[in-house]
């Protein structure tokens, strides 16, 4: 089923584009995507979710077809701009499922909005980034691309492949480095400098209240190593690895992943259902 996308004004200005499905009455549950991702990350995902589920994915600012500002890239503007989502949808709270970089600004919003978290769900995230080989590396070529210049199309392509250990279907990865090629190399920097070396949030992780599910590819070889920081961190935090896959579990396992935030979620609702109970007992 081809998905409708609409958009949103954020009070600041900032439109966002975002589809939506499942029961309106249900459960609300954001998708963030990662960096130079945006709502078509979860392009396979959406299809395999039960429809109790109120979904939502956007495209955060500066990424896809969202409004792009010279600045505001900090994990704290992105969470921000999730808390607005929210309050347009006139929703109280909801579930946070964040991937990579989404699982940043996922983790800023736990931190900054921790009354409007229903659960959270980080997808090959970690506490901080900028002392990860690979994405130091990262960061140093995309801060030395000219701002002026497109960004180069193999660049891209080489930077989305590495994210992947299994083969996904044919299309999908021309998709992604479509989405990427949409950001100019000033985007690119600009979320690199701000979202990503600004995301350390390691001494911050104990404030972080709510039920959280890590999930993790076993050949993810971006955050493998920082998942046991997310676990001493998080309280009420449980890990789950995915045999065989990479950073970009989601895409190489889409109907598990499905499966898995659908029973997280379902999770949640007995465990309010029996509180529930016992305050009226």
């Amino acid at each position: 089923m081809e998905q409708v996308v609409r958009s949103v004004s954020l009070p600041h200005g900032i439109r966002l584009p975002y589809v939506e499905q499942g029961d309106p009455g249900g459960g609300a549950v954001v998708f963030l995507h990662g960096f130079t991702d945006s709502w078509r990350s979860y392009e396979s995902v959406l299809p395999n979710l039960p429809k109790f589920i109120r979904a939502f994915a956007l495209s955060q600012r500066g990424h896809g077809d969202a409004d792009r500002p010279e600045t505001g890239y900090r994990p704290q503007d992105f969470a921000r701009d999730v808390a607005d989502f929210l309050d347009a949808h006139e929703l109280e709270r909801a579930v946070l499922v964040g991937h990579s970089m989404g699982g940043s600004v996922a983790q800023r919003f736990a931190i900054d909005h921790p009354e409007r978290l229903a659960g959270l769900i980080l997808v090959g995230a970690r506490a901080c980034w900028h002392d990860q080989p690979d994405v130091a590396a990262l960061i140093q070529h995309v801060m030395s691309m000219s701002p002026s210049e497109p960004v180069d199309p193999q660049f891209a392509r080489d930077f989305q492949q590495s994210t992947l250990a299994q083969p996904v279907p044919p299309g999908w990865l021309d998709m992604a480095v479509a989405e990427s090629l949409k950001l100019p190399a000033r985007t690119w920097q600009a979320v690199c400098a701000q979202g990503i070396q600004q995301a350390n949030l390691t001494g911050l992780l104990t404030g972080i209240r709510a039920r959280t599910l890590l999930l993790c590819g076993e050949l993810d070889t971006l955050a493998r190593d920082g998942q046991q920081a997310l676990l001493e961190g998080i309280k009420d935090a449980e890990l789950k690895w995915y045999a065989g896959t990479g950073h970009a579990l989601h895409w190489e396992e889409p109907e598990r992943f499905a499966s898995d935030v659908a029973g997280f979620v379902r999770g949640l609702e007995t465990d309010a259902s029996h509180l529930a109970l016992r305050k009226a007992g």
